[in-house]
């Protein structure tokens, strides 16, 4: 599958235009473009969030609809799909988005106000994503997004939601068996955003705990290269692996593939069965070699919304499957329907 005949540099987001799957609306936004919906086919998301909240309760509506959405990566900047997603990002983005995930955690300010429900959706339409797997992650104490982000996904049934239980809750169980009661199809783990190592002996019994509940997990897996000294240590590949042998009994989806360690992540693939490995960020060569090695039936396509819009990850899945219909269905759609229970 050669990607020679396709473009990979793009002045703004708008210009991914110019490739055969996309074209601007009337309002100039980009969308999949009518004549390519039956080739793209049916997308399921497996990697988005909403507005969270820290260390106190959400204070952003994640109900309510905005003129736009201020996405981390802003659409007037140019898009290298061959770079893992971050690298796109200029000095002054990189700033204002430490500080919305960081500080402006703890207000009802910033960006984050912009990446509510109805806001996902607008953009899931435009591009003719059917579902979308909404992450939330929670700290022991403070924000109880999970809670908020259950209520807001019983309303909006193609939002399918997660978990979210921290290592260090005292009532591991009775978390898990409530929020899968109330709609959760997994629990994601982020031992960056959660302060904890994947191989922290909590880390391993949480894991083992939510594979007796039939619950996958979704781990944030590898560094990305702006995170501080101490949570790339915390990310690193080789740090996952004693949790996931342990407990074959989970499905363990790894997210963003292993990110800049996708090339160990992946030979996860032959040992572990129960891993799956979700795509969004990667660059598109980085991307390629993925889905090159990983079988096809473990691949999910997922894109870090509202980091990133929707559209680049699906540019990348779309340029290397080109020509593999079977392939890019798996990944798109048929992978997540199966394991999320979407059929």
């Amino acid at each position: 599958m050669s990607t020679a005949a396709f473009p990979t540099s793009f002045d703004s987001l708008a210009d991914l235009a110019r490739l055969p799957w996309f074209s601007l609306d009337e309002h100039t936004r980009l969308v999949v473009a009518e004549e390519a919906r039956s080739e793209v086919g049916p997308v399921i998301d497996a990697h988005t969030h909403l507005a969270m909240g820290f260390l106190r309760r959400l204070r952003v509506d994640l109900r309510r609809p905005t003129a736009r959405t201020a996405y981390y990566l802003p659409p007037s900047l140019p898009i290298d799909l061959e770079l893992y997603s971050n690298r796109n990002l200029d000095d002054a983005a990189m700033f204002a988005m430490k500080a919305d995930v960081s500080v402006l955690g703890l207000t009802g300010s910033g960006m984050r106000t912009t990446h509510t429900a109805p806001n996902l959706l607008r953009d899931m339409d435009a591009l003719g994503i059917e579902r979308s797997v909404v992450l939330p992650f929670d700290l022991p104490i403070g924000a109880r997004n999970a809670d908020a982000l259950l209520d807001v996904a019983a309303e909006w049934p193609r939002l399918v939601p997660f978990g979210s239980v921290h290592p260090f809750d005292r009532d591991i169980d009775e978390r898990l068996e409530r929020q899968k009661a109330a709609g959760a199809r997994g629990i994601k783990l982020h031992p960056n955003g959660q302060f904890i190592a994947p191989d922290h002996p909590r880390t391993v019994h949480l894991c083992g705990r939510c594979g007796a509940h039939g619950l996958p997990v979704l781990f944030h897996c590898g560094p990305v290269g702006i995170e501080p000294k101490a949570a790339r240590r915390r990310s690193q590949v080789a740090r996952y692996e004693a949790t996931i042998a342990e407990h074959p009994e989970t499905t363990f989806v790894l997210g963003h593939s292993g990110a800049l360690q996708y090339d160990e992540a992946i030979a996860f693939a032959d040992r572990y069965p129960n891993t799956y490995f979700e795509l969004s960020c990667l660059g598109l060569s980085a991307l390629r070699t993925v889905i090159d090695t990983v079988p096809a039936e473990r691949l999910l396509y997922g894109t870090d919304w509202p980091f990133y819009h929707q559209a680049i990850t699906l540019a990348r899945v779309l340029i290397a499957t080109d020509g593999n219909a079977a392939l890019r269905r798996h990944v798109l759609h048929d992978n997540a329907a199966r394991l999320f229970g979407l059929e």
